[in-house]
């Protein structure tokens, strides 16, 4: 899989500098690693190598997807469709019953997960803006609810909004609305700051939900254990700050942490694991500059009390949308790994880590998929371990990636 040449592969060890330290350091470390590992992935014959192919295709603008426990895959489009894919990948329908959604900007219906125990409840959450009503009807927040998918698949029931996002903004973008369930029933939602500049600060305060992960349980109730439950004045759902996008997010299968890729401005893009009540500094302190003139942003890259990425981005900006942990059997060399897609790098970031699992390093990352030419929006590990990413686009598709041997 690695054919960069010799002196690439060594300066990836060498400049693996990733924390806020050493800035100047950690920027010829970006460079080098963006050089050196957006090669495109090299055609290869063995009856192993990963190979690409569409999976399904036909779809409007989607944002979310998530596979079903019998392989039948559920995909959000952002006008308001909640689709349903077949397990082969031929047949495509839609699903009745969603929640209005308030699709403008970046708004929409965003992502969808199942519960834990979805092979016996049939339980869904869906992610998505909704709008404000009289004077505030230019405004919307996101908002997150469960339902009941019918044994059919063709709709869902008992529509329940868990959480809404309030005050509500009128920017509409920097959304988040990345959902991830955790085995022991509790629901994170990550919310971005909603970009205007003159609001940024908000995601420093406690008193609101912009540039937020909040825990919620899977009713919708709050957990007594969150950081702030009985702190005055805070929002109670929250469980840390200092984000500016998140739109990726998992929880590790064996440490319950929660971690979240996330878009800088112009650079400064992200992966955090996030920890309980902590900052994560935005916008105080990035790697990242303002848009267009590339003006200092905050008080530098680290500050006493904000915490460290795990890895970022400088320029040029690469615009993180979901990461997973790989668990599969199909490729047994990325079993661990880390899987990032990207909206502006086009392609999808490959981490190998080393360490404990509660606080890994990263030893390499490489760019794969990048001769795609698509802007991925998010991917998923399918049934079988091969891996799915969904493009972005008003004609957007399903790719499967999987061994070449198992395509035959």
């Amino acid at each position: 899989m690695n054919t960069a040449p010799a002196a690439i592969r060594r300066s990836r060890l060498a400049a693996l500098s990733w924390r806020r330290h050493g800035f100047g350091a950690a920027l010829l470390a970006a460079a080098w690693l963006w050089h050196a590992g957006a090669q495109a992935m090299p055609a290869d014959s063995a009856p192993d190598a990963p190979q690409a192919s569409t999976f399904a295709d036909g779809l409007e603008s989607p944002w979310g997807m998530e596979f079903m426990p019998d392989g039948h895959l559920l995909v959000t489009e952002r006008p308001g469709r909640l689709r349903m894919i077949s397990a082969d990948g031929r047949e495509i329908s839609s699903i009745d019953g969603v929640p209005r959604v308030d699709h403008r900007d970046h708004g929409g219906l965003l992502d969808v997960a199942i519960d834990p125990a979805f092979a016996s409840n049939r339980l869904v959450y869906l992610s998505y803006t909704k709008a404000g009503r009289g004077l505030h009807a230019d405004r919307n927040g996101l908002a997150v609810a469960r339902a009941r998918l019918s044994d059919d698949g063709s709709r869902i029931d008992e529509l329940k909004v868990l959480f809404r996002q309030t005050p509500g903004a009128v920017n509409g973008q920097n959304l988040g609305g990345r959902l991830a369930l955790s085995a022991d029933g509790h629901l994170f939602v990550t919310i971005g700051d909603r970009h205007a500049p003159q609001d940024r600060m908000r995601a420093q305060a406690l008193a609101y939900y912009q540039g937020k992960t909040v825990r919620i349980r899977t009713d919708g109730t709050v957990p007594d254990d969150n950081p702030f439950v009985a702190r005055q004045g805070a929002r109670p759902e929250i469980w840390s700050r200092g984000h500016r996008n998140p739109q990726g997010a998992f929880v590790h299968p064996r440490t319950g942490q929660l971690w979240v890729a996330e878009h800088g401005p112009q650079g400064g893009d992200e992966i955090n694991i996030v920890r309980k009540g902590l900052n994560y500094g935005w916008p105080v302190v990035t790697f990242g500059c303002e848009y267009d003139t590339c003006a200092k942003i905050g008080e530098g890259t680290s500050k006493r009390g904000m915490e460290a990425p795990l890895a970022f981005w400088t320029t040029p900006k690469i615009a993180p949308s979901n990461l997973i942990l790989y668990t599969g059997d199909q490729f047994p060399a990325w079993k661990g790994n880390v899987f990032v897609g990207t909206l502006a790098g086009k392609a999808v970031w490959r981490f190998e880590l080393a360490g404990e699992d509660s606080a890994p390093r990263v030893v390499r990352r490489e760019a794969l998929f990048s001769e795609l030419g698509e802007r991925i929006r998010n991917l998923r590990q399918g049934p079988d371990g091969s891996l799915y990413l969904l493009t972005d686009g008003a004609k957007a598709r399903i790719v499967r990636v999987a061994r070449a041997d198992s395509m035959l």
